[in-house]
């Protein structure tokens, strides 16, 4: 299997752990293992009970308890559409591993995770870009859509909020868009690991679990959840894919860990406390970012809907790639190259690190603006 390199995450492993004012990072600003744990009320017996764990394999699908509390976020799925995987990135490629081969015709939009493009048609799928576009809000154009699908195609593949634009989909849209798999027969796969960190709090988008029956949600605890490093991820989908996934999952992952599980498991009990905490970062800090745009000639953006990142457009006559390393090396603010998602003259921010990281990051780039004029 040959398969592109992985710019967004070359990136990340070349230049993250020395960043300074880390403004690329796409997790809400994470949680330490106590403050997770003082979440409850009782948080030496939680302690306790996880001193006295024996560091078996555990659950090899998940523990009932994490599959029940992950099937409760959703209307239809049940414990048994639950699978455990290492993080969405595991989910991801084991949906793809288990559903595409070889001359396939697969859809998904672009800009996106590269992992949702690159790995079919490592597997020899056919696939086929449906551009997301500034002048369109980074929504999907439904009558090109339309245009792409035909009678071969397997899989339609989105991104719903989007990395790195933050756009989002509204139910609307959503069911437009199953209207479209469902006309051919094809499976909607939907990354969804941003779900519910919408800017408007009156916004309400399902799952695509929840409108299609050949639906397949995809998600962790990384980033809404700010516990990336749990690894620790799921696939939500009808029986016969789980199945398949299952099957498949035999040949890459034994099980998750069962520490990760039993601190997932403490994370979804308390979900309304950590998503308290996340909506007040992400919208605190968006305000934030919107007035330095604002207040910056060189920057403009299309002002993200939800999710964690934002996609800034500069203007100066730089790659994108030297724009983010010589800001890094000047200023120690780091920045992802708009080149990680083909689309040059843009950078892309994550805006849910801690505020005081954002507002210092901000003014380093403002520094590093001021010395290109």
């Amino acid at each position: 299997m040959r398969i592109a390199p992985f710019k967004v995450e070359e990136w990340m492993n070349a230049y993250e752990m020395e960043a300074v004012y880390n403004i690329a990072e796409t997790c809400v600003d994470s949680l330490t293992v106590e403050e997770l744990i003082r979440l409850s009320d009782e948080p030496e017996d939680f302690f306790r009970e996880m001193a006295q764990k024996k560091l078996t394999y555990g659950h090899i699908e998940g523990s009932p308890e994490f599959r029940s509390l992950v099937a409760s976020m959703y209307q239809t799925m049940k414990p048994e559409n639950i699978l455990a995987m290492n993080g969405a990135i595991g989910a991801n490629f084991l949906a793809l591993f288990s559903l595409v081969a070889p001359g396939d015709e697969v859809i998904t939009v672009h800009p996106t995770y590269q992992q949702i493009y690159s790995v079919p048609e490592s597997f020899g799928a056919q696939v086929k870009l449906l551009r997301l576009l500034p002048e369109n809000d980074f929504l999907p154009d439904l009558d090109e859509l339309r245009s792409l699908v035909t009678d071969k195609t397997k899989l339609i593949c989105i991104n719903n909020p989007n990395n790195p634009s933050g756009a989002l989909m509204g139910e609307g849209l959503l069911r437009e868009i199953v209207e479209i798999a469902r006309s051919v027969d094809a499976y909607l796969l939907c990354d969804e690991v941003y779900r519910n960190l919408h800017q408007d709090p009156e916004v309400v988008v399902p799952s695509i679990v929840d409108l299609y029956e050949k639906g397949i949600a995809t998600s962790s605890m990384s980033k809404v959840f700010s516990l990336a490093g749990l690894r620790l991820g799921w696939i939500a989908a009808p029986q016969d894919v789980i199945k398949s996934c299952f099957t498949h999952r035999d040949y890459t992952t034994i099980s998750c860990g069962m520490l990760d599980d039993m601190l997932a498991v403490h994370a979804l009990k308390n979900r309304d406390k950590i998503m308290e905490r996340s909506l007040k970062i992400v919208r605190d800090n968006l305000q934030i970012l919107d007035e330095w745009v604002a207040k910056e000639p060189l920057i403009s953006y299309v002002k993200p809907q939800a999710g964690t990142t934002a996609m800034l457009k500069y203007e100066l006559d730089i790659p994108s790639d030297t724009f983010c390393i010589d800001l890094f090396k000047t200023t120690g603010a780091f920045l992802t190259p708009g080149s990680c998602f083909d689309m040059e003259g843009w950078v892309r921010i994550g805006y849910a690190c801690s505020t005081e990281v954002l507002q210092t990051g901000l003014a380093k780039v403002s520094e590093f603006l001021e010395s290109y004029k």
